[in-house]
């Protein structure tokens, strides 16, 4: 399988309702390489203001940018090149001000 990270296309998909705080944010993912428990993908969200649980998981911002609170003290600002660790178990909330799309490890 050869994907273009920053091209290939995504289905996106409304997150639930009780995780949309403001906007009707949607996201979208493939996976590209699963093994053994490590999944390797590509995931997007469009604009709007959602919360999470997270999982362990490392990422790289391809594009987009976005204000996430809950990773750091102060909110954390996302723009290409931003690589974050987080941890299972985080409660976070994402601000996405411009489509953020990621390539991530979890």
């Amino acid at each position: 399988m050869i994907e273009n990270a920053f091209t290939s296309p995504l289905e996106h998909e409304p997150l639930p309702a009780d995780e949309v705080v403001a906007g009707e944010p949607a996201t979208g993912s493939v996976v590209l390489d699963v093994r053994g428990e490590h999944e390797l993908g590509i995931w997007e969200m469009t604009p709007g203001t959602a919360t999470d649980t997270e999982v362990d998981e490392l990422f790289i911002v391809l594009s987009g940018r976005a204000t996430v609170v809950g990773i750091a003290p102060e909110p954390l600002e996302l723009v290409p090149g931003s690589i974050v660790r987080l941890t299972a178990g985080m409660r976070t909330t994402w601000t996405v001000h411009e489509t953020l799309r990621k390539i991530y490890l979890i």
